[in-house]
């Protein structure tokens, strides 16, 4: 694979990015690919391309405020030559702004897919222009941080963050390109305590006037203000009253520097807080191994790369508590967390308190934690996510015409490779999320998801449609939705919560207005609450609204029979009463109620029509059945037919007799 590290800062320069670009650059090729780095130039003497034709330097202008950066333009056209006769199957950006800015340039133009890092938490940096410490200007200055990280994560494939804690920071910016949590590794072997120098640990410890006995605590990294190096110097007068022998070294240089050293004179304390100031990298590990712990307080760490380097070393950690150092510093294993200057004064004066024995087990227990961050699994794990890149880069979509209505913008997609063309849906929220324009480029995951959105929208809109039309529960949505479309069991869930959120589901405004229309129509309860389980509404719900309602159940049932019995004049009175029965029964009134309907309703007008209504009942049999029948058989059929009607026997008998009396005459 031919490979592109564009970054602004590069060894010799001395910090994370820098050490980072350099192990994968190190790495990518131990593992036989061809890699190029295009970075910033410590001076114009050593510009252009080096000596192995592998790194290609620009000129730039050197920024002090920060810490020696060193900023170059964002065009360079002749460069951009250089870079297409490379031939590179990707690039992979480690910075954002100038070196950063031209390598997004570079895979626009020259179609070449862009995998990004992002090292750098730009809002804890935000003071460097705010220089007045207004609240209004830092408030702005994080918003387009925010802004420009979102614009540069989805210019690219996919972002490579080395923590969790990044990973957050960058949702909540809202990026939406493909993230992976990958720990920069490091060459932990140049740190390993099996290469401790006795001698170049007393040439280090003697150069700033340390003992032999005295415990060093060392902070190895830049000096400025998002570091809080201020807050460790200024406890040490407290530290030094409880531990005399404990004294700070501090490597490395920047903008806090001489600030640092002037506070350390103030309090009295410049004789155990020495400052080294910047070191090569190649002298770091021998500084580290002549320490017996390592410390800092800064909360802008990514990853903390300096914490892992210390404890490859086998030094334990003093550090104030932050999501980067979650699976790093373990208490009571790794080393001590502090938040003030008496918290870490205690944890220095524990670690004092301690056997040999146990300060060695702490040291084994450091160099065992960190084995995971080898540059070894680093580049493994970054060669996974080239790979999926580059997989995906041929299965990309291109949008080649688009047109917004008032709902939706219908966006004509067409396949890299001309095989496929077709028209989508898309969301005004999507049209904005994903930036859509012509020749907008889209990989294949983020077609399938404006797909599944697309989808999603349609049977949301079909759900509408139909709740218009006659009101719906949610289990009956639910089981449309599964009938009729192809969607996801989570995106069914999210279409019904987003129809409740909407109010257009409301099972408990359907289950008041069932009971209360099922209480109109005479139901009783029974059937009232076997209909809306039916539906999908809880029984918890059905009950509560029951009992809220309180509805005269009796009085329906009693509504109910008297309608009946005014509609069945006809009947007998048993089979009235029978009638009454099966009906309130079909219509969910409890036994209870039915027999106390029964025996109060007020029948006596059926009872009155008895006699007259038997003998329409045998005239009507024998017209049935005198076709056919004839003498005792007739007699027979005529009995039958009047008894399934309710009549008793002596009555069907005696009616009989009258019928047969006046059909003889």
């Amino acid at each position: 694979m031919r490979i592109g590290l564009f970054s602004d800062t590069f060894p010799p320069q001395i910090n994370g990015v820098a050490n980072s670009t350099y192990i994968l650059f190190e790495e990518l090729k131990k593992h036989g690919h061809e890699v190029y780095v295009i970075t910033t130039a410590t001076s114009r003497e050593n510009t252009g391309w080096s000596e192995d034709h592998r790194i290609l330097r620009f000129s730039g202008i050197k920024l002090k405020f920060l810490y020696g950066y060193t900023m170059t333009g964002p065009f360079h056209l002749l460069a951009r030559k250089k870079i297409e006769e490379l031939k590179l199957d990707l690039i992979h950006v480690q910075t954002e702004f100038g070196i950063g800015i031209f390598a997004r340039l570079c895979a626009k133009e020259l179609k070449i897919p862009l995998v990004s890092t992002y090292h750098t938490t730009y809002e804890d940096y935000t003071h460097y222009w705010n220089i007045l410490h207004l609240e209004s200007v830092d408030n702005v200055s994080k918003k387009a941080v925010a802004w420009l990280s979102r614009m540069y994560g989805d210019s690219t494939r996919h972002v490579i963050v080395p923590s969790e804690k990044t990973k957050e920071l960058l949702t909540r910016y809202h990026v939406h390109s493909p993230m992976s949590v990958i720990p920069t590794g490091l060459m932990l072997d140049r740190f390993s305590p099996a290469h401790h120098d006795p001698k170049k640990t007393a040439e280090i410890r003697r150069m700033y006037d340390i003992g032999e006995n005295d415990t060093l605590l060392i902070y190895v990294g830049r000096l400025a203000e998002e570091k809080s190096m201020d807050l460790v110097v200024k406890a040490f007068p407290l530290i030094h009253e409880r531990a005399p022998h404990v004294k700070l070294l501090v490597v490395g240089g920047g903008p806090d520097l001489e600030p640092l050293r002037k506070l350390a004179d103030k309090l009295g304390v410049s004789g155990i807080v020495r400052f080294a100031g910047p070191h090569p990298s190649e002298e770091v590990p021998d500084y580290y191994r002549a320490a017996d712990a390592f410390i800092s307080p800064s909360l802008s760490e990514t990853q903390g790369m300096t914490f892992i380097e210390a404890m490859a070393a086998g030094l334990p950690l003093f550090a104030r508590k932050d999501e980067v150092l979650e699976d790093l510093l373990i208490p009571g294993q790794t080393g001590w967390f502090f938040s003030n200057a008496e918290d870490l004064s205690d944890a220095i004066a524990e670690m004092e308190a301690q056997s040999a024995e146990a300060r060695a087990e702490k040291a084994e227990n450091a160099v065992t934690h960190v084995k995971p961050y080898s540059s070894e699994r680093f580049v493994e794990s970054v060669l996974k996510v080239y790979q999926e890149v580059l997989e995906g880069y041929h299965t990309e979509y291109t949008v080649v015409d688009l047109h917004v209505k008032e709902s939706v913008v219908q966006v004509y997609l067409k396949k890299a490779d001309g095989s496929q063309e077709f028209r989508l849906n898309v969301s005004i929220d999507d049209y904005y999320r994903y930036r859509l324009a012509r020749e907008k480029v889209l990989t294949e995951d983020e077609v399938k998801h404006l797909r599944e959105e697309e989808m999603l929208t349609n049977a949301y809109n079909r759900c509408v449609r139909k709740i218009a039309v006659e009101d719906r529960t949610r289990k009956e949505i639910y089981d449309w939705l599964t009938r009729n479309t192809s969607c996801s069991i989570d995106t069914i869930n999210g279409i019904v919560e987003k129809l409740e959120e909407k109010g257009y589901l409301n099972d408990r405004r359907y289950c008041t207005e069932h009971i209360l229309a099922l209480e109109n129509t005479l139901h009783g309860r029974e059937y009232i609450v076997k209909t809306l389980k039916k539906k999908g509404i809880p029984i918890e719900m059905i009950e509560e609204v029951l009992a809220e309602t309180s509805a005269d159940e009796a009085g329906r049932a009693e509504t109910f029979a008297a309608r009946y019995a005014g509609s069945h004049r006809s009947d007998s009175v048993a089979k009235l009463k029978n009638g009454i029965r099966t009906k309130l029964l079909t219509r969910g009134f409890s036994s209870d109620i039915i027999d106390d309907v029964v025996e109060k309703l007020d029948l006596s007008a059926a009872e009155n029509r008895e006699q007259d209504n038997l003998r329409e009942c045998v005239i009507k049999a024998a017209q049935r059945y005198s076709r056919k029948y004839s003498g005792a058989e007739l007699r027979s059929r005529i009995y039958r037919y009047c008894a399934s009607r309710g009549f008793t026997g002596a009555d069907i008998s005696a009616a009989m007799e009258e019928w047969n009396g006046n059909s003889e005459d």
